[in-house]
């Protein structure tokens, strides 16, 4: 995916429109990442199938859409926390869905946040520069 010293988040999104709009959203943050479109579950988990924590090709952060066609967001959630050479990536939520029971399950499967996405561009942005500083710069991933 990138160099070792390049932060770079996936983002598992299977609606288009959605996807465009997240991409842009981060585009507008100052922080320099790569951000990579997994457009499916099967597609995401195939991408981390071969990810190891000391990877020369690692993943900051994990965006998930819930929604998906194949495997739903909630399974990819489950085992990307149940393999061992992915299970420290973090994991945020982020969908269109407010359903309790979804929250629940996210935060039982260990999601390491939950966020609904907004509707409007300029706050989508404001969250984006907010996930970007807290998973990107703030939070301590780092186990070397």
């Amino acid at each position: 995916m990138n160099n070792i010293n390049e932060k770079s988040i996936l983002l598992i999104e299977d609606n288009g429109d959605d996807a465009i709009l997240t991409m842009r959203a981060f585009e507008k943050v100052d922080i320099a990442f790569n951000l990579h479109l997994a457009k499916s579950g099967s597609e995401a988990l195939e991408m981390l199938s071969n990810y190891s924590a000391d990877s020369s090709s690692p993943v900051n952060l994990i965006l998930l859409d819930l929604n998906l066609p194949d495997i739903s967001g909630i399974e990819v959630l489950k085992r990307i926390k149940s393999n061992k050479n992915t299970k420290r990536i973090p994991v945020v939520i982020l969908t269109s869905s407010r359903n309790s029971q979804d929250i629940y399950q996210c935060m039982e499967f260990g999601a390491n946040s939950y966020i609904q996405k907004p509707v409007d561009f300029v706050e989508f942005v404001e969250i984006a520069n907010l996930m970007g500083e807290y998973w990107l710069l703030l939070n301590q991933t780092d186990f070397t």
